[in-house]
């Protein structure tokens, strides 16, 4: 297995945690206001990121902390959008356009980058968008208060996306990766002092949510993405995390016991057939063209 296969590899697992992250953070904001909650969640991932990876962090320099407080500055931004988005509009809608950072990748690489990614990227990125939109718009779509705010946080994961590919080659991507959480974290909990009530989870219940936001969806998540982007291209990532709607609708059915429609499996299929056109390579579709030609004959 290729370096890029692992690191997309690593990239799937970090969407299957995000996959949780509408679940837990609308949990989460029941009780919580909104800056007070990303600085939990990123403060708390940097705290246990910091201290299991406590012998890289040990040797810093100035282009790794101006590359950290760049990067997780980016990633406060994103975060403030989106926890406004999800609150402001329905789930349907907030997957729907936070999703759209499928296309904002391929888009800002060709515009920034001046890097126009393989055909088979747009066709994947254009099949995987239609999918999203089949799998969560299961009524028509209106226009809201967070839809913006959606719109806003998609374009700002497009260009973090585009930014971490760029920052990992530079510098260590563990030690980026943990300061980044720090940064955010701090950004949250310095906004939440100056314009709410910070507080900690009053509940067993919602310090599970938080916790799940923290451990698995930023500590791991974002330490993974990170690494991962060192080896596969930002726009690999940009599509493999079009996957994060259906592992959201997977969690949903797990813990709550809702179920897709005929319309959602069919995008979940879509979605899937975009990821794969990309991963596979050229010799590899031909084949597998072949073969599934050869079956058909025979029936």
């Amino acid at each position: 297995m290729t370096a890029q296969r692992k690191a997309d590899l690593l990239l799937v697992l970090v969407t299957l945690c995000w996959g949780s992250s509408y679940l837990f953070m609308k949990l989460g904001l029941a009780s919580l206001q909104e800056f007070n909650l990303i600085g939990l969640r990123f403060g708390i991932a940097f705290v246990v990121a910091a201290v299991i990876f406590n012998r890289r962090l040990r040797n810093l320099d100035r282009k790794v902390l101006k590359a950290s407080l760049f990067l997780g500055s980016l990633l406060f931004a994103c975060f403030v959008a989106i926890v406004f988005g999800v609150k402001h509009t329905t789930t349907a809608n907030a997957g729907f356009l936070i999703s759209l950072s499928v296309i904002f990748v391929p888009v800002f690489s060709a515009v920034l980058l001046k890097k126009a990614p393989q055909r088979k990227v747009w066709f994947g990125a254009l099949a995987a968008l239609s999918g999203i939109g089949l799998l969560t718009l299961q009524s028509r779509l209106s226009v809201n208060a967070g839809d913006g705010w959606c719109i806003a946080g998609a374009a700002l994961y497009g260009a973090y996306i585009i930014v971490t590919g760029i920052l990992t080659h530079k510098v260590d991507s563990i030690t980026l990766g943990v300061l980044q959480l720090g940064v955010a974290g701090g950004w949250g909990f310095a906004v939440s002092a100056l314009t709410e009530t910070p507080k900690l989870p009053a509940t067993p219940e919602n310090w599970l949510f938080v916790l799940g936001l923290s451990l698995l969806c930023s500590a791991f998540g974002f330490i993974g993405q990170t690494a991962a982007q060192r080896y596969t291209t930002a726009a690999h990532t940009g599509l493999i995390f079009s996957l994060e709607p259906i592992f959201a609708a997977l969690f949903a059915f797990l813990f709550t016991g809702e179920t897709l429609t005929l319309q959602g499996y069919l995008g979940a299929t879509v979605v899937l057939a975009g990821v794969i056109s990309v991963e596979l390579d050229s010799s590899m579709l031909k084949n597998l063209l072949s073969t599934s030609l050869c079956v058909a004959r025979k029936y």
